[in-house]
This record gives C-alpha cells, sequence and structure tokens, in this order.
C-alpha cells in the first residue's frame, strides 16, 4: 500500500538569530517500495528579501514542486542535515524501535534541534522555541559512560539521551556530543569500544599536522576525562554572539556531487569533479580549488583513505558557499609499500596515490604543472618530520601498537627516488600507456580449486604473470 509522511524543514536566516519555516517535504513510499520525495518552498518564505536556497542548482528558490526519486526521496542538502551513524543508533535506542521500523523523514524529526547546518524539522509549521542549554565539559564523564552503554545494547537515563543528541551525516559513526566551552561550541569524540590505539590522539596528531602543511583546519585540543582523552573539535558551523549562536548552512561533498553513498554512485567520487563543481559553488573558486588540490595531497601522503565525499564539506556564510575547514583526518593502516588508493578518484590513473596522478590533472584545480610540484614539494616535506608531532601529542605509543602503523607511510609514494627515479628528479610527464586501475579490471579468469584468486596481488608465493607484467608498467607511476 502506499503510504505518506510529511516534515516540515526550518532554516536559521543567515546573519540573525531567527529561525523560520522554509519549506515542506513529503516522501511517499509506494507498494513496491519507490520513494518519491517532493519538495516545496513556502511562499512566505519566498517573499523574505533574506531567503536562501539550500541548494542553489537542484532546490533554486522557486514557486514549484522538486521532485525527487534517489536518496529516499530526500534532497541532498536536506539528507546532510540528518543524523549520522552514531545518530541513527541514539535515536533508535530513544525510540526502542529497529532500524527497519524507522523512515528517514524519522531519523530527520527526532534529530537535534541544534544539528549542523542551518536546518532543522519539525511536524507543525511553526518551529519549535530554540533551546539554550548546552553540555558542558564537567559532563564528558557522563557523556562516555552514556556512549558506552549505548555500544553495549544498555539502557540509558532519556535525560542522557537528550544530552547526546546527535550530529549530522558528516559527523560519522563514532561516539559524540555537542558541548559548550566559554563562547564556543565544540564537538566531542569519544572512545569507541572497539578502538585498538587512542584514536582520539591520533586524530588530533594528524590535525596538527594538516595544519602545519597549511591546510585549514578547525580549532581542536584533547580533553583528559579521568583514563579516557576526548577530541574537542571547534565548530565552524556556529558562531558566538552575545544573544546566542548564529548558524552557517553546510552541506556536504555528496550534495556538491550529486551523488549518494552507494556504490554505484563512485564514478562520480572525485576529487577533479568536485573542483569543476566547486567553480560553480564557491564564493571564492580559485582559492578552494587550490585548497582541495593540498588536501588531496595530503591524504595521498598520510594514506587517509576515508577521504570519502561525506569527509568533504562547504560552509555558507553571509556572503555564501565555501570549503569548510577540513575534517575527519587518520592516517590508515599501510596494507602496501606498492600502492596506495584513496576513497575518490584522484586523476587520470583512478584512485592511486601516486606523483603522477596528483600531477595528472591539475589543471582542473587552477594550477600550472610547475605550481602543483611546487605544492607538493612544500607539503611533502612536513609530512615527512610526522613522528615529532606525533610523539610530542602521545599518539606515537597508539601508533607503534598499532598492527601496521598509522602514520603517514605514505610519504613513500610520493618520493620521486622510490621507484628507480635519479636523485631527486621529478618525473616529466605521465607514461605512455596509463596502467590499469586495478588488477581486477583486467578480465582475471574463473577461480581455480587449487588457488582462490589468481589475480589476488603479491600476498601469493609466487606472483601471476599479470601481476609482473602490471609492475613493469606501473613503475613510473609509484
Amino acid at each position: 500500500m502506499t503510504s505518506e509522511r510529511e516534515t516540515y524543514v526550518y532554516i536559521q536566516l543567515p546573519g540573525t538569530l531567527e529561525t523560520v519555516p522554509a519549506a515542506l517535504l513529503r516522501v511517499q513510499t509506494l507498494p513496491d517500495g519507490t520513494q518519491i520525495g517532493r519538495f516545496r518552498y513556502g511562499d512566505r518564505y519566498l517573499a523574505r528579501p533574506e531567503a536562501v536556497a539550500l541548494d542553489p542548482f537542484r532546490l533554486p528558490l522557486a514557486r514549484q514542486v522538486f521532485e525527487f526519486t534517489q536518496l529516499k526521496g530526500i534532497p541532498g542538502a536536506v539528507r546532510d542535515a540528518a543524523p549520522d551513524a552514531w545518530g541513527r543508533r541514539v535515536i533508535e535506542h530513544k525510540l526502542e524501535r529497529s532500524p527497519a521500523d524507522l523512515q528517514e523523514i524519522d531519523y530527520l524529526i527526532h534529530g537535534p534541534q541544534d544539528g549542523a547546518g542551518y536546518l532543522s524539522f519539525g511536524l507543525k509549521a511553526e518551529p519549535p522555541a530554540p533551546r539554550r542549554r548546552y553540555n558542558r565539559t564537567h559532563q564528558l564523564d557522563e557523556l562516555i559512560a552514556a556512549s558506552q552503554a549505548i555500544e553495549e545494547g544498555e539502557r540509558v537515563a532519556p535525560n542522557v539521551l537528550e544530552q547526546l543528541d546527535p550530529g549530522t551525516s558528516m559527523g560519522g559513526a563514532r561516539p559524540k556530543a555537542t558541548i559548550e566551552d566559554g563562547q564556543s561550541l565544540w564537538l566531542g569524540k569519544f572512545p569507541a569500544k572497539d578502538d585498538r590505539f587512542d584514536l582520539q590522539r591520533v586524530e588530533f596528531a594528524t590535525l596538527d599536522l594538516a595544519r602545519r602543511c597549511g591546510l585549514n583546519v578547525t580549532q581542536a585540543r584533547l580533553q583528559s576525562v579521568g583514563r579516557n582523552d576526548v577530541l574537542m573539535l571547534q565548530r565552524f558551523d556556529r558562531e558566538h554572539t552575545p544573544e546566542g549562536y548564529l548558524r552557517f548552512g553546510l552541506v556536504s561533498g555528496l550534495t556538491v556531487l550529486d551523488c549518494g553513498d552507494s556504490h554505484l554512485d563512485r564514478d562520480r567520487w572525485s576529487y577533479p569533479l568536485l573542483a569543476d563543481n566547486l567553480r560553480r559553488w564557491s564564493d571564492k573558486p580559485e582559492a578552494d580549488c587550490a585548497e582541495l588540490f593540498r588536501r588531496m595531497v595530503f591524504n595521498a601522503a598520510v594514506t587517509n583513505n576515508d577521504d570519502h565525499p561525506r569527509n568533504h564539506a562547504l560552509l555558507r556564510r553571509q556572503k555564501g558557499w565555501r570549503l569548510s575547514p577540513v575534517y575527519d583526518l587518520v592516517p590508515a593502516p599501510v596494507v602496501s609499500l606498492e600502492r596506495r588508493d584513496l576513497a575518490l578518484t584522484v586523476g587520470s590513473y583512478g584512485r592511486t596515490a601516486s606523483l603522477y596522478n596528483l600531477l595528472s590533472q591539475a589543471g582542473r584545480f587552477g594550477l600550472s604543472a610547475a605550481e602543483a610540484r611546487q605544492e607538493i614539494e612544500r607539503i611533502v616535506p612536513v609530512i615527512r618530520q610526522w613522528r615529532g608531532g606525533f610523539f610530542s601529542f602521545g599518539a606515537g605509543a597508539a601508533a607503534n601498537e598499532h598492527p601496521c602503523p598509522p602514520p603517514p607511510a605514505g610519504v613513500l609514494l610520493l618520493r620521486p627516488a622510490a621507484r628507480g627515479l635519479k636523485g631527486e628528479e621529478w618525473p616529466q610527464g605521465p607514461p605512455a600507456r596509463p596502467p590499469p586501475l586495478t588488477p581486477a579490471l583486467s578480465s582475471p579468469p574463473a577461480p581455480r580449486a587449487d588457488t582462490a584468486r589468481p589475480h589476488a596481488g603479491r600476498t601469493a608465493r609466487t606472483p601471476p604473470a599479470c601481476w609482473r607484467r602490471l609492475r613493469r608498467r606501473c613503475r613510473p607511476c609509484a
């Protein structure tokens, strides 16, 4: 049978503390499970001179109904204000319902009133009175205990659940809560039960490394709570005023790229494509494209392969959209010294984190080949000195305890001399014939009984012939 759910979309007008109804979102579920979303701005909102479009390209200010069949009928700009994986767990715990019993609109309605960005949701035309109560640092111990209880599936007091109001889809799956300290709001990231090392210290050290490389990084600090560490990240979507906090718009890279999380959308997960879209979205595209290139180089050098589109965002202040400060930077365990892939396409040779690939499409970022090389030559030497920063913040022990240390060992791939180039010579251009992105793209034969995967790579005792050919062809790229 066909069913329909709806929610009002509220927005805190840019540069003000006034929250007003902006639109109505209806999602219809057809008998075959297809979900169709219909979004329409309110006439009173459109009549406001300070009205802004939630998405200037897919949700422009207009008196029309916008239909969406992807993303379960939820527009991308609205999806970005929905709770993240951790937030969904909190809501399910609060409602005592399973994910199968909840629709996307349920997560919007039961999400935090003060989530990321400037959007909120409700069942009434007029938004509720804003809540001015925030967690304080002295409550961190209680919040950590509550998050651990949720991970264990234990009951948590309703008042504590309210304190754990979730963040947005860009926050990830780690336990967290918003904390007010001084005249700033902070996102506190707590330890998780499956952590094998102090991830908070490793992320803090990586953020500091990114700052030393010249990246735009939000303010961060470590807060010790008993035997636990809490990573405190200043919320860049908020600004304190004597009357309250200004809220700024936030959209993820998924919305900018007009794609979803599914593997079916992976062909649009691309740094060059993101740079192309920044030229449409950004108020200062040249500066933001150059910053995006630096982030791509940094992620390649530290082997941060969690650089998916949710971990890139645009922030809307009063004047327009700009690339947000970088967040969620954690080196991945090193599994190969021959090849590393990022989550997003890097250049002409796919997702491979190599010099040739980083330089292959520098022009799409507004950089000449010489300018791109200068950026890499400036960033990589800083990253090679990672140990001093990591150990000074107490993350060195965590790195040593990791089965494949999380320090940025990916710099090995960025050394020009690593694969036979003499001295510090830079490659002059890409190989004449691009190598395949992965061995799997070479149409491997069907698995045999005596060997699980003939094309499984260097884990086999005797590398198959296809891999020997691949290594010779890829030699200049690594």
